[in-house]
């Protein structure tokens, strides 16, 4: 047989078993009917997703993709994932892309103004919360302050009161020139003198240096001391700063043995405290 030096034309009724030969070739789809199928896809899911299509893309927000249905007419469902997935509204079958874009464009705007709200609910709520924690922290620290202030006022006055009482029960209630000179005088009257001289709060104490030093003898001399007088001055005439009549007048001995005390015991209890320890003072 002689070689085929070309392609040998086949009889009409010899094309369809060619082409059976060399496999099926389907034919083209008409644009109109991939249209159709690339509209059954019926629900479309997220919040800024992307979904690949053979039929067309679409951007909307994040990347919003259309996809058809394949060749076979599979209708199954198409999901794109961006962070998390919301399941959108059903697309109406038989609409075109530009419409479909459109109704993703409004479902995700619907999504972003809820989402908004959202936002702006919790925004309010937390400046809120925020507001009244500084206003009750404000008032805590205000409260604390006029506390201590009321506290520092109390503190200083009782201590001026304090201060007040300590240097009236150092002073003498009475001047010894207040009492009239006499010739002699008596035990009692002599602690009657002390009595006005001597602050209350004080006399007792000082009242127990005169028992043990004179025995409230204003005329008292220490024979090997000198020491003279109620108090026991050392000598006597220290008392002179008292008053010139410091040997006759027990007044000038109260008044001057009270200001001795002060000086160097603070009052008469601080110097009967040492006497106790000391038996002297």
């Amino acid at each position: 047989m002689p070689p085929v030096t070309g392609r040998s034309r086949l009889p009409a009724g010899s094309r369809k078993t060619e082409a059976s030969a060399r496999g099926t070739i389907a034919p083209a789809r008409s644009p109109k009917r991939a249209m159709l199928e690339g509209n059954r896809v019926s629900r479309i899911s997220v919040r800024g997703f992307a979904v690949a299509s053979a039929t067309a893309v679409t951007t909307v927000g994040a990347v919003v993709g259309v996809a058809s249905g394949s060749e076979q007419g599979t209708t199954g469902q198409v999901e794109a994932t961006a962070a998390d997935t919301t399941l959108l509204a059903d697309i109406p079958a038989g609409q075109n892309v530009q419409e479909q874009a459109a109704f993703l464009t409004q479902q995700a705007d619907t999504q972003s103004d809820a989402a908004d709200t959202v936002a702006k609910k919790d925004a309010e709520e937390t400046a809120r919360k925020q507001a009244a924690e500084d206003a009750t922290a404000k008032k805590e620290a205000a409260d604390a302050a006029a506390k201590k202030e009321a506290e520092d006022k109390a503190a200083k006055e009782a201590k001026e009161r304090e201060d007040k009482d300590t240097v009236s029960s150092r002073s003498a209630t009475r001047d010894a020139s207040d009492f009239a000179v006499k010739g002699s005088y008596s035990t009692a009257e002599i602690q009657a003198m002390a009595r006005q001289i001597v602050p209350g709060g004080q006399f007792q104490c000082f009242s127990n240096i005169v028992n043990n030093e004179s025995g409230w003898d204003y005329t008292a001399t220490n024979a090997s001391s000198g020491a003279y007088g109620l108090v026991q001055s050392l000598p006597g005439s220290k008392m002179e700063s008292a008053g010139a009549d410091w040997r006759t007048n027990p007044a000038t001995q109260i008044k001057w043995g009270l200001g001795y005390m002060n000086e160097r015991y603070g009052s008469p209890c601080g110097a009967w405290s040492f006497w106790q320890a000391n038996q002297w003072y």
